[in-house]
Protein backbone atom coordinates (compact mmCIF):
# COMPACT_ATOMS: atom_id res chain seq x y z
CA UNK A 1 0.00 0.00 0.00
CA UNK A 2 1.23 2.91 -0.88
CA UNK A 3 1.98 5.78 1.90
CA UNK A 4 0.09 8.89 1.66
CA UNK A 5 2.39 11.93 1.98
CA UNK A 6 1.34 14.38 4.49
CA UNK A 7 0.26 17.49 3.21
CA UNK A 8 2.94 20.94 3.51
CA UNK A 9 1.65 24.02 4.49
CA UNK A 10 3.18 27.24 3.72
CA UNK A 11 3.27 29.66 6.09
CA UNK A 12 1.85 32.97 4.19
CA UNK A 13 3.83 35.96 4.84
CA UNK A 14 2.51 38.71 6.47
CA UNK A 15 1.55 41.80 4.16
CA UNK A 16 3.10 45.24 5.29
CA UNK A 17 0.66 48.15 3.30
CA UNK A 18 3.20 51.09 3.32
CA UNK A 19 1.17 54.59 2.82
CA UNK A 20 3.53 57.49 2.30
CA UNK A 21 4.43 60.46 0.13
CA UNK A 22 7.10 58.73 -2.39
CA UNK A 23 8.95 55.25 -2.07
CA UNK A 24 12.49 57.35 -1.14
CA UNK A 25 11.44 58.61 2.01
CA UNK A 26 10.12 55.08 3.46
CA UNK A 27 13.00 52.89 1.78
CA UNK A 28 14.47 51.51 5.26
CA UNK A 29 11.35 49.85 5.47
CA UNK A 30 11.41 48.11 2.56
CA UNK A 31 14.96 46.88 2.98
CA UNK A 32 13.55 45.55 6.53
CA UNK A 33 10.40 44.19 5.22
CA UNK A 34 12.65 41.88 2.63
CA UNK A 35 14.74 41.15 5.05
CA UNK A 36 12.07 39.30 7.05
CA UNK A 37 10.51 37.89 4.00
CA UNK A 38 7.14 39.86 4.04
CA UNK A 39 5.13 40.83 1.24
CA UNK A 40 4.95 44.90 0.87
CA UNK A 41 2.66 46.89 -0.60
CA UNK A 42 2.88 51.06 -0.97
CA UNK A 43 -0.03 53.95 -1.25
CA UNK A 44 0.92 57.30 -2.02
CA UNK A 45 -2.11 58.97 -0.33
CA UNK A 46 -4.98 58.26 2.15
CA UNK A 47 -7.47 57.99 -0.76
CA UNK A 48 -5.20 54.92 -2.38
CA UNK A 49 -5.00 52.76 1.37
CA UNK A 50 -8.68 53.27 1.46
CA UNK A 51 -8.90 52.21 -2.26
CA UNK A 52 -6.57 49.29 -1.51
CA UNK A 53 -9.16 47.61 1.57
CA UNK A 54 -11.63 46.98 -0.95
CA UNK A 55 -9.74 44.42 -1.77
CA UNK A 56 -8.42 40.97 -0.81
CA UNK A 57 -6.15 40.00 0.78
CA UNK A 58 -6.54 42.71 3.89
CA UNK A 59 -2.90 44.03 5.00
CA UNK A 60 -1.68 42.37 8.59
CA UNK A 61 0.26 45.64 9.63
CA UNK A 62 -0.21 49.03 7.92
CA UNK A 63 2.66 51.95 8.23
CA UNK A 64 0.92 55.31 7.83
CA UNK A 65 3.02 58.73 7.43
CA UNK A 66 1.60 61.22 9.23
CA UNK A 67 2.97 63.78 6.66
CA UNK A 68 1.43 63.15 3.29
CA UNK A 69 -0.36 65.51 0.35
CA UNK A 70 -4.40 65.27 -0.39
CA UNK A 71 -6.02 63.75 2.66
CA UNK A 72 -5.27 64.15 6.53
CA UNK A 73 -3.43 61.22 7.97
CA UNK A 74 -5.65 61.21 10.76
CA UNK A 75 -8.49 61.45 8.83
CA UNK A 76 -6.92 58.34 6.53
CA UNK A 77 -6.88 56.65 9.89
CA UNK A 78 -10.40 57.19 10.98
CA UNK A 79 -11.53 56.16 7.73
CA UNK A 80 -9.34 52.63 7.49
CA UNK A 81 -10.55 51.84 11.38
CA UNK A 82 -14.14 52.59 9.78
CA UNK A 83 -14.04 50.21 7.11
CA UNK A 84 -11.68 47.25 9.10
CA UNK A 85 -11.97 47.90 12.69
CA UNK A 86 -9.21 44.80 13.48
CA UNK A 87 -7.08 46.47 10.98
CA UNK A 88 -3.70 47.18 12.44
CA UNK A 89 -2.13 51.09 12.00
CA UNK A 90 1.47 52.25 13.11
CA UNK A 91 1.49 55.92 12.92
CA UNK A 92 5.22 56.65 11.78
CA UNK A 93 4.99 61.09 13.08
CA UNK A 94 7.55 63.57 13.05
CA UNK A 95 7.67 65.42 16.69
CA UNK A 96 5.77 68.91 15.62
CA UNK A 97 2.69 68.53 17.37
CA UNK A 98 2.55 65.89 20.56
CA UNK A 99 -1.18 66.42 20.25
CA UNK A 100 -1.06 65.08 16.71
CA UNK A 101 0.08 61.34 18.87
CA UNK A 102 -3.41 61.87 21.35
CA UNK A 103 -5.61 62.04 18.64
CA UNK A 104 -4.02 58.99 16.52
CA UNK A 105 -4.33 56.98 19.56
CA UNK A 106 -7.95 58.01 20.27
CA UNK A 107 -8.54 57.22 16.93
CA UNK A 108 -7.34 53.47 17.04
CA UNK A 109 -3.70 53.77 16.23
CA UNK A 110 -1.38 50.39 16.99
CA UNK A 111 1.64 52.58 17.59
CA UNK A 112 3.37 55.82 17.09
CA UNK A 113 6.61 55.98 15.66
CA UNK A 114 9.04 59.02 16.20
CA UNK A 115 10.61 59.62 13.15
CA UNK A 116 13.35 59.04 12.39
CA UNK A 117 12.39 55.94 13.29
CA UNK A 118 15.02 52.86 14.19
CA UNK A 119 15.87 49.60 12.55
CA UNK A 120 14.91 48.00 16.12
CA UNK A 121 11.86 49.49 16.26
CA UNK A 122 10.41 48.91 12.56
CA UNK A 123 12.24 45.31 12.89
CA UNK A 124 10.27 44.25 16.26
CA UNK A 125 6.82 45.50 14.72
CA UNK A 126 7.46 43.52 11.69
CA UNK A 127 8.72 39.92 13.82
CA UNK A 128 5.22 40.62 15.38
CA UNK A 129 3.49 40.73 12.01
CA UNK A 130 4.53 37.45 11.51
CA UNK A 131 3.55 36.10 14.82
CA UNK A 132 0.34 37.86 13.96
CA UNK A 133 -0.07 35.86 10.49
CA UNK A 134 0.95 32.67 12.52
CA UNK A 135 -1.92 32.98 14.31
CA UNK A 136 0.22 34.22 17.62
CA UNK A 137 -1.11 35.68 20.84
CA UNK A 138 -1.25 39.52 19.54
CA UNK A 139 1.07 40.47 21.91
CA UNK A 140 3.06 43.43 20.62
CA UNK A 141 7.04 43.27 21.44
CA UNK A 142 8.38 43.93 24.11
CA UNK A 143 10.64 47.50 24.52
CA UNK A 144 12.69 47.46 27.52
CA UNK A 145 14.61 51.15 28.41
CA UNK A 146 17.27 51.27 30.92
CA UNK A 147 17.75 54.93 31.98
CA UNK A 148 20.78 56.51 33.62
CA UNK A 149 19.78 55.80 36.93
CA UNK A 150 18.98 51.96 37.02
CA UNK A 151 15.27 52.34 36.57
CA UNK A 152 13.51 50.77 33.42
CA UNK A 153 10.88 51.79 31.42
CA UNK A 154 8.95 48.43 30.05
CA UNK A 155 6.21 48.73 27.27
CA UNK A 156 4.60 44.87 26.20
CA UNK A 157 1.04 46.64 25.99
CA UNK A 158 -0.63 48.43 23.85
CA UNK A 159 -1.39 51.58 26.47
CA UNK A 160 2.54 51.36 27.65
CA UNK A 161 3.60 51.72 23.97
CA UNK A 162 1.22 54.61 23.30
CA UNK A 163 2.76 56.31 26.02
CA UNK A 164 5.85 55.48 25.51
CA UNK A 165 5.23 57.26 22.00
CA UNK A 166 3.39 60.16 23.17
CA UNK A 167 5.97 60.59 26.14
CA UNK A 168 8.31 60.70 22.67
CA UNK A 169 6.59 63.37 21.60
CA UNK A 170 6.04 65.79 24.32
CA UNK A 171 9.51 65.52 24.81
CA UNK A 172 10.73 67.76 22.09
CA UNK A 173 8.38 70.53 23.54
CA UNK A 174 8.87 72.63 26.86
CA UNK A 175 5.28 72.46 28.08
CA UNK A 176 4.64 71.32 30.99
CA UNK A 177 3.03 68.19 32.10
CA UNK A 178 0.99 66.03 34.08
CA UNK A 179 1.67 62.66 35.39
CA UNK A 180 -1.36 60.52 36.75
CA UNK A 181 -1.34 57.20 38.18
CA UNK A 182 -1.76 55.01 40.94
CA UNK A 183 0.89 55.38 43.89
CA UNK A 184 3.72 52.72 42.41
CA UNK A 185 3.37 52.54 38.96
CA UNK A 186 6.13 54.70 37.55
CA UNK A 187 5.48 57.87 37.33
CA UNK A 188 8.79 58.78 38.25
CA UNK A 189 10.14 56.73 35.33
CA UNK A 190 8.04 58.24 32.78
CA UNK A 191 9.43 61.43 34.24
CA UNK A 192 12.63 60.89 33.96
CA UNK A 193 12.69 59.45 30.45
CA UNK A 194 10.91 62.74 29.34
CA UNK A 195 14.29 64.58 30.80
CA UNK A 196 16.00 62.09 28.86
CA UNK A 197 14.71 62.07 25.57
CA UNK A 198 14.09 65.96 25.85
CA UNK A 199 16.81 68.66 24.98
CA UNK A 200 17.68 69.52 28.19
CA UNK A 201 18.94 65.58 29.10
CA UNK A 202 22.71 67.58 29.54
CA UNK A 203 21.37 69.57 32.63
CA UNK A 204 20.01 68.60 35.84
CA UNK A 205 16.98 66.19 36.77
CA UNK A 206 15.50 67.05 40.66
CA UNK A 207 12.65 65.46 42.23
CA UNK A 208 10.73 67.47 44.98
CA UNK A 209 8.57 65.42 47.29
CA UNK A 210 6.01 67.68 48.07
CA UNK A 211 4.11 65.70 50.97
CA UNK A 212 7.60 65.27 52.25
CA UNK A 213 7.88 68.68 54.07
CA UNK A 214 5.49 71.53 55.71
CA UNK A 215 4.70 74.31 53.49
CA UNK A 216 7.49 76.96 54.81
CA UNK A 217 9.99 74.25 54.18
CA UNK A 218 8.70 73.36 50.93
CA UNK A 219 8.89 77.07 49.63
CA UNK A 220 12.20 77.28 50.63
CA UNK A 221 13.30 74.18 49.09
CA UNK A 222 11.53 74.92 46.08
CA UNK A 223 12.78 78.93 45.47
CA UNK A 224 15.79 78.98 47.80
CA UNK A 225 15.87 81.89 51.06
CA UNK A 226 17.83 84.79 51.46
CA UNK A 227 19.87 85.41 54.68
CA UNK A 228 18.10 86.78 57.81
CA UNK A 229 14.82 85.54 55.87
CA UNK A 230 14.57 83.09 58.74
CA UNK A 231 15.83 82.41 62.47
CA UNK A 232 19.20 80.02 61.39
CA UNK A 233 19.25 81.30 57.73
CA UNK A 234 23.23 83.01 58.73
CA UNK A 235 23.46 82.44 54.60
CA UNK A 236 21.44 82.65 51.73
CA UNK A 237 20.81 79.36 49.89
CA UNK A 238 19.47 78.91 46.40
CA UNK A 239 16.37 76.80 45.92
CA UNK A 240 15.53 73.79 43.25
CA UNK A 241 14.54 76.03 40.37
CA UNK A 242 17.60 77.82 40.31
CA UNK A 243 19.27 74.93 40.96
CA UNK A 244 17.85 72.90 38.32
CA UNK A 245 17.73 75.83 35.71
CA UNK A 246 17.48 74.70 31.71
CA UNK A 247 16.84 71.09 33.23
CA UNK A 248 13.54 69.56 34.60
CA UNK A 249 11.95 69.23 38.09
CA UNK A 250 9.14 66.88 39.03
CA UNK A 251 6.63 67.69 41.51
CA UNK A 252 5.39 64.49 42.77
CA UNK A 253 2.55 64.69 44.84
CA UNK A 254 1.59 67.99 43.73
CA UNK A 255 -2.15 67.75 45.70
CA UNK A 256 -0.13 67.92 49.08
CA UNK A 257 1.27 71.26 48.11
CA UNK A 258 -0.11 73.91 50.74
CA UNK A 259 -2.36 76.22 48.21
CA UNK A 260 -0.63 79.82 48.87
CA UNK A 261 2.29 77.97 47.41
CA UNK A 262 0.48 76.49 44.47
CA UNK A 263 -0.21 80.44 43.49
CA UNK A 264 3.31 80.85 43.74
CA UNK A 265 3.99 78.14 41.77
CA UNK A 266 2.13 79.22 38.82
CA UNK A 267 3.36 82.63 38.52
CA UNK A 268 6.68 80.60 37.99
CA UNK A 269 5.33 78.63 35.30
CA UNK A 270 3.85 81.97 33.33
CA UNK A 271 6.53 84.64 33.59
CA UNK A 272 9.47 81.95 34.50
CA UNK A 273 10.64 83.84 37.67
CA UNK A 274 10.63 84.40 41.35
CA UNK A 275 11.67 85.31 44.37
CA UNK A 276 13.56 83.47 47.33
CA UNK A 277 11.76 83.66 50.76
CA UNK A 278 13.10 87.00 52.34
CA UNK A 279 14.23 88.65 48.89
CA UNK A 280 13.04 90.91 46.92
CA UNK A 281 15.56 90.01 43.49
CA UNK A 282 13.50 88.66 40.75
CA UNK A 283 15.36 85.62 39.89
CA UNK A 284 14.54 84.58 36.40
CA UNK A 285 14.47 80.63 35.25
CA UNK A 286 14.05 77.91 32.55
CA UNK A 287 12.94 75.22 34.06
CA UNK A 288 10.33 72.30 32.74
CA UNK A 289 7.81 71.25 34.85
CA UNK A 290 6.67 67.90 35.46
CA UNK A 291 4.06 67.43 37.74
CA UNK A 292 2.58 63.71 39.63
CA UNK A 293 -0.09 62.95 41.35
CA UNK A 294 -1.68 60.06 42.61
CA UNK A 295 -5.44 61.38 43.64
CA UNK A 296 -8.84 61.69 42.34
CA UNK A 297 -7.78 64.84 40.18
CA UNK A 298 -11.61 66.01 40.15
CA UNK A 299 -12.09 65.48 43.78
CA UNK A 300 -9.13 66.97 44.24
CA UNK A 301 -10.65 70.41 42.35
CA UNK A 302 -13.64 70.07 43.89
CA UNK A 303 -12.18 70.10 46.99
CA UNK A 304 -9.94 73.28 46.31
CA UNK A 305 -6.90 71.11 47.92
CA UNK A 306 -5.79 71.47 43.88
CA UNK A 307 -6.17 75.13 42.26
CA UNK A 308 -7.98 74.83 39.57
CA UNK A 309 -5.93 77.75 37.39
CA UNK A 310 -3.03 75.34 38.47
CA UNK A 311 -4.29 71.73 36.79
CA UNK A 312 -5.23 73.85 33.46
CA UNK A 313 -1.46 75.34 33.10
CA UNK A 314 0.11 71.84 33.76
CA UNK A 315 -3.00 69.18 31.90
CA UNK A 316 -2.20 70.54 28.67
CA UNK A 317 -0.05 67.37 28.05
CA UNK A 318 -1.75 64.56 30.57
CA UNK A 319 -0.03 61.31 31.18
CA UNK A 320 -2.09 58.83 32.55
CA UNK A 321 0.42 55.72 33.99
CA UNK A 322 -2.20 52.67 33.94
CA UNK A 323 -1.65 50.22 37.22
CA UNK A 324 -0.02 46.96 36.36
CA UNK A 325 -3.02 45.06 37.48
CA UNK A 326 -4.10 46.51 33.51
CA UNK A 327 -0.92 46.09 31.84
CA UNK A 328 -0.31 42.38 32.60
CA UNK A 329 2.29 42.21 29.60
CA UNK A 330 4.78 44.15 31.31
CA UNK A 331 5.05 42.12 34.67
CA UNK A 332 7.39 39.19 33.22
CA UNK A 333 10.01 41.84 32.06
CA UNK A 334 9.89 44.14 34.96
CA UNK A 335 9.88 40.80 37.27
CA UNK A 336 13.18 39.97 35.06
CA UNK A 337 14.90 42.81 35.55
CA UNK A 338 14.92 43.62 39.27
CA UNK A 339 15.93 40.08 40.11
CA UNK A 340 18.63 40.60 37.82
CA UNK A 341 19.05 44.21 39.52
CA UNK A 342 19.51 43.08 42.81
CA UNK A 343 20.66 39.23 42.40
CA UNK A 344 23.88 39.03 43.84
CA UNK A 345 23.99 42.64 45.46
CA UNK A 346 23.26 43.37 48.97
CA UNK A 347 24.41 40.17 50.56
CA UNK A 348 20.97 38.37 48.11
CA UNK A 349 21.80 35.64 45.86
CA UNK A 350 21.17 35.91 41.95
CA UNK A 351 18.14 33.21 41.17
CA UNK A 352 16.29 32.76 38.04
CA UNK A 353 12.10 33.16 38.15
CA UNK A 354 10.86 29.43 38.55
CA UNK A 355 7.24 28.89 36.33
CA UNK A 356 5.68 28.84 40.04
CA UNK A 357 7.04 32.16 40.95
CA UNK A 358 6.29 33.58 37.12
CA UNK A 359 2.75 32.00 37.29
CA UNK A 360 1.95 33.90 40.51
CA UNK A 361 2.83 37.11 39.30
CA UNK A 362 1.14 37.57 35.95
CA UNK A 363 -2.09 36.34 38.51
CA UNK A 364 -1.83 38.52 41.30
CA UNK A 365 -3.20 41.97 41.09
CA UNK A 366 -0.11 43.94 42.66
CA UNK A 367 -1.90 46.45 44.77
CA UNK A 368 1.22 48.45 45.29
CA UNK A 369 2.13 48.01 41.34
CA UNK A 370 5.56 48.34 40.17
CA UNK A 371 7.10 49.93 43.88
CA UNK A 372 5.66 46.54 45.21
CA UNK A 373 7.02 44.08 42.92
CA UNK A 374 10.18 45.38 43.46
CA UNK A 375 10.27 44.71 47.08
CA UNK A 376 8.66 41.18 46.09
CA UNK A 377 11.52 40.48 43.79
CA UNK A 378 14.19 41.52 46.82
CA UNK A 379 12.36 38.60 48.89
CA UNK A 380 11.97 36.16 46.08
CA UNK A 381 15.62 36.48 45.89
CA UNK A 382 16.31 36.06 49.81
CA UNK A 383 13.68 33.40 50.32
CA UNK A 384 13.16 31.70 47.45
CA UNK A 385 9.73 29.61 46.51
CA UNK A 386 9.29 30.07 50.06
CA UNK A 387 8.35 33.85 49.09
CA UNK A 388 5.04 32.82 47.54
CA UNK A 389 3.71 31.11 50.81
CA UNK A 390 5.09 32.88 53.99
CA UNK A 391 5.03 36.58 55.42
CA UNK A 392 1.50 38.18 56.47
CA UNK A 393 -0.85 36.50 54.05
CA UNK A 394 -1.15 39.09 51.13
CA UNK A 395 -0.81 36.18 48.69
CA UNK A 396 -3.61 34.01 51.08
CA UNK A 397 -3.99 31.03 48.06
CA UNK A 398 -0.45 30.38 48.07
CA UNK A 399 -1.38 29.47 52.15
CA UNK A 400 -2.30 25.62 50.86
CA UNK A 401 1.46 25.28 49.01
CA UNK A 402 4.17 22.65 50.49
CA UNK A 403 1.43 21.82 53.64
CA UNK A 404 2.97 18.51 55.07
CA UNK A 405 0.81 16.01 57.00
CA UNK A 406 1.66 14.44 60.16
CA UNK A 407 3.83 11.60 58.86
CA UNK A 408 5.96 13.85 57.25
CA UNK A 409 4.17 13.72 53.45
CA UNK A 410 2.30 15.76 51.66
CA UNK A 411 -1.46 15.01 51.68
CA UNK A 412 -2.46 15.67 48.14
CA UNK A 413 -6.01 15.70 49.00
CA UNK A 414 -6.39 18.17 50.83
CA UNK A 415 -3.78 20.41 49.56
CA UNK A 416 -3.24 20.52 45.57
CA UNK A 417 -0.12 21.48 44.16
CA UNK A 418 0.72 24.43 43.02
CA UNK A 419 0.95 23.56 39.25
CA UNK A 420 -2.80 22.67 39.64
CA UNK A 421 -3.78 25.71 41.78
CA UNK A 422 -2.49 28.11 39.53
CA UNK A 423 -3.84 26.45 36.32
CA UNK A 424 -6.98 26.35 37.84
CA UNK A 425 -7.02 30.40 38.95
CA UNK A 426 -5.37 30.97 35.20
CA UNK A 427 -8.87 29.44 33.78
CA UNK A 428 -11.13 30.90 36.12
CA UNK A 429 -9.56 34.60 35.81
CA UNK A 430 -9.30 33.81 31.91
CA UNK A 431 -12.65 33.01 31.76
CA UNK A 432 -13.85 35.97 33.58
CA UNK A 433 -12.03 38.55 31.52
CA UNK A 434 -13.71 36.85 28.32
CA UNK A 435 -16.41 37.21 29.96
CA UNK A 436 -16.96 40.85 31.07
CA UNK A 437 -15.26 41.70 27.68
CA UNK A 438 -17.93 39.93 25.71
CA UNK A 439 -20.83 41.97 27.61
CA UNK A 440 -18.85 45.16 27.04
CA UNK A 441 -19.24 44.50 23.40
CA UNK A 442 -22.31 43.06 23.49
CA UNK A 443 -21.41 39.38 22.55
CA UNK A 444 -19.82 40.83 19.58
CA UNK A 445 -16.96 38.46 19.45
CA UNK A 446 -15.19 40.00 16.31
CA UNK A 447 -14.78 43.03 18.55
CA UNK A 448 -14.06 41.26 22.08
CA UNK A 449 -11.22 39.32 19.71
CA UNK A 450 -9.75 42.90 18.58
CA UNK A 451 -10.35 44.27 22.20
CA UNK A 452 -8.26 40.50 24.31
CA UNK A 453 -6.06 40.89 21.13
CA UNK A 454 -6.10 36.99 20.58
CA UNK A 455 -7.33 35.74 17.09
CA UNK A 456 -11.45 35.15 16.29
CA UNK A 457 -10.75 31.49 15.65
CA UNK A 458 -8.72 31.25 19.38
CA UNK A 459 -11.64 33.13 21.16
CA UNK A 460 -14.44 30.85 19.62
CA UNK A 461 -11.93 28.14 20.89
CA UNK A 462 -12.27 30.02 24.34
CA UNK A 463 -15.55 30.18 24.63
CA UNK A 464 -16.16 26.06 23.92
CA UNK A 465 -13.53 25.38 26.43
CA UNK A 466 -15.30 27.33 29.21
CA UNK A 467 -18.90 27.04 27.73
CA UNK A 468 -19.80 31.00 27.55
CA UNK A 469 -22.85 31.23 25.88
CA UNK A 470 -24.51 34.93 25.33
CA UNK A 471 -27.62 35.26 27.32
CA UNK A 472 -31.14 35.06 26.06
CA UNK A 473 -31.76 38.23 26.17
CA UNK A 474 -34.46 38.08 23.16
CA UNK A 475 -34.57 40.14 19.97
CA UNK A 476 -33.71 43.68 21.36
CA UNK A 477 -32.10 46.25 19.26
CA UNK A 478 -28.97 45.20 21.28
CA UNK A 479 -28.76 41.71 20.92
CA UNK A 480 -29.87 41.97 17.41
CA UNK A 481 -27.62 44.54 16.26
CA UNK A 482 -24.45 42.60 17.99
CA UNK A 483 -25.71 39.84 16.14
CA UNK A 484 -25.17 41.17 12.78
CA UNK A 485 -21.72 42.73 13.82
CA UNK A 486 -20.73 40.02 14.60
CA UNK A 487 -22.02 38.07 11.10
CA UNK A 488 -20.26 41.07 8.89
Amino acid sequence: MATQRKAEITPVPPLILIVGDGPLDLSWVYSLADDRTCQVETGCSGYAAILRLERLPTPDLVFLDAEMPGMDSLETLRQLRLRQPSLRVVMLTSAHDPQEVVRAVHLGAEDCLLKPCTKESIGKLLQWGVQQTAGGEGRLPELVEVLADGSTFVASSPAMRKLRALVGEVAATDIPVLCTGESGTGKEVIARLLHLLSRRNHHPFLKVNCAALPGELLESELFGYEQGAFTGAVRPKPGKFELCNKGTILLDELAEMPPQLQAKLLHVLQDGEFTRLGGRARIKTDVRVVAATNVDIFAALASNRLREDLYYRLSAILLEVPPLRERREEIPALLRHFLVKYGGKAGLPSRRPSAAMMDFAVLYDWPGNVREMENFAKRYLALGERALADGNGSYAWQRTIHAVSPTGEEDRNRFPNLKAHINGVKQDAESTIIRRTLEQTNWNRKEAARILQVSYKTLLGKLRDYALDEPQAGNTIASLAAQNADQG
